[in-house]
């Protein structure tokens, strides 16, 4: 949730961020309203409360038929503060839903507008030629690392089977992005991959988003994660952290799931849209003030990644309407996919402010000792998709792949080459 002050001081802030998104700004008005009703009907609550209060010692005091006529009074005015309570409870569940319905307040300096008007901010590398260039799909199969039959005759569609050296290269991959995070200072996790429903909404996957994730319904009411930023997330929930020696950095490795709906007859071939895939994601906890460097951190870790799987790709600024509702800013960096001849998602960074702490209710001390808000940062390290650029990029004019020397190390071998 955003912050209930900045709301009622500048809402027209909040609207123009609403707007930017491409959402309706008047949430904004529909929240003050609540917001005022809530605060009335605590008044009206708390004033009937003291009244009934005076009351009783009033008729402590009183003796014969006047405390009788005060003990009706009494009477009388309980069921009023029973009602005025109710009347309470009700606008705080109405304010309360109002609040969660505003998505995170837009960065100034993210782009405007929606998908296509984001701002490149650098390439790295330079696409090379390939002659008779195979895709990731015939790649894999002629070297044995994926089946895309049998994991449709398994699961359905867009379900594989990483076989042989292709489970090797996707284990190298992630082992290799555990060490690195690791080696920067991220405590490696192997979180749980299903969440409470409150976990699962206080990240804000279940506004827009509802619709992507898998729900465990009847006796269970859990959700399958999309991405280990929810486990992580919810791990410090209703805590209060100390931050005084810098943010608390985590890495999580987990499997994924995703429904891909609305995505029907998208990316369907291959491995690049899925409803199951591994990732390794890392997570920060931070003062808000150091929310802006550690989103530049995470960029620079992200971006390290990339160079040691030696494909080229280019930083993106996602503009304001493309961002997930926790978002207040999101930089990706998309892998050049020769066979697409353009530039696909490998990793994603945002910056999430305060508003899943505040929704979690994660916060830290300040330097008095006071409970603040803490900020929260998710970016991608590596992920099952990684292997579509590593297949394309390294493919060899003799249908061979020469991996990277670096992710070479973790794979086992230098060179994958047809069965």
């Amino acid at each position: 949730m955003i912050d209930l002050k900045i709301v009622r001081d500048d809402p027209d802030l909040v609207r123009t961020s609403q707007r930017t998104r491409g959402e309706d700004p008047g949430l904004v008005d529909a929240l003050l309203d609540a917001d005022a009703a809530r605060r009335a009907a605590i008044v009206d609550a708390d004033t009937l409360r003291s009244e009934q209060k005076a009351l009783g010692k009033q008729v402590g005091k009183a003796q014969g038929d006047e405390k009788q006529a005060l003990l009706a009074k009494g009477k009388e005015l309980a069921e009023q503060v029973k009602a005025a309570v109710a009347r309470q409870s009700a606008a705080d569940e109405a304010a309360a839903k109002a609040h969660r319905a505003i998505s995170n307040i837009v960065a100034p300096e993210a782009p405007a507008g929606g998908e296509d008007d984001y701002i490149v901010l650098e390439h790295v590398g330079e696409p090379r030629e390939i002659e008779n260039a195979k895709d990731h799909l015939e790649l894999g199969e002629s070297l044995g690392l994926f089946d895309m039959e049998r994991g449709a005759k398994v699961s359905g569609s867009r379900f594989y089977f990483l076989t042989g050296q292709g489970a090797f290269l996707q284990l190298g991959l992630l082992n290799m992005a555990a060490q690195k995070a690791a080696a920067n200072g991220f405590t490696l996790m192997v979180p749980p991959v299903l969440v409470r429903p409150e976990v699962m909404e206080g990240t804000g996957f279940l506004g827009s988003h509802a619709d992507e994730v898998y729900h465990l319904d009847k006796d269970d009411d859990l959700y399958l994660v999309g991405t280990s930023e929810v486990p992580l997330a919810g791990y410090h929930m209703d805590e209060i952290l100390d931050l005084s020696d810098g943010p608390k950095r985590y890495a999580g490795w987990s499997t994924c799931f995703r429904r891909e709906a609305g995505s029907y007859g998208k990316d369907t071939r291959g491995i690049i849209r899925v409803h199951q895939f591994d990732k390794v994601e890392g997570f920060i906890y931070c003062k808000p003030e150091d929310a802006e460097a550690e989103h530049r951190r995470l960029l620079g870790w992200e971006k390290d990644m990339l160079a040691a799987i030696d494909v080229p790709y280019r930083v993106i600024d996602v503009a304001g309407g493309d961002l997930g509702s926790s978002a207040s800013r999101k930089f990706d960096c998309e892998a050049w996919v020769p066979t697409q001849n353009t530039y696909r998602e490998l990793t994603s960074t945002s910056n999430c402010t305060t508003f899943q702490a505040r929704r979690l209710s994660i916060r830290y001390r300040d330097e008095n000792g006071k409970p603040q808000i803490a900020a929260t940062l998710n970016g991608t390290l590596a992920t099952t998709r990684w292997l579509v650029a590593i297949l394309e990029n390294h493919q060899q004019p003799d249908g061979s792949v020469k991996l990277p020397a670096e992710l070479a190390k973790f794979v086992g071998t230098d060179v994958l080459t047809p069965r």
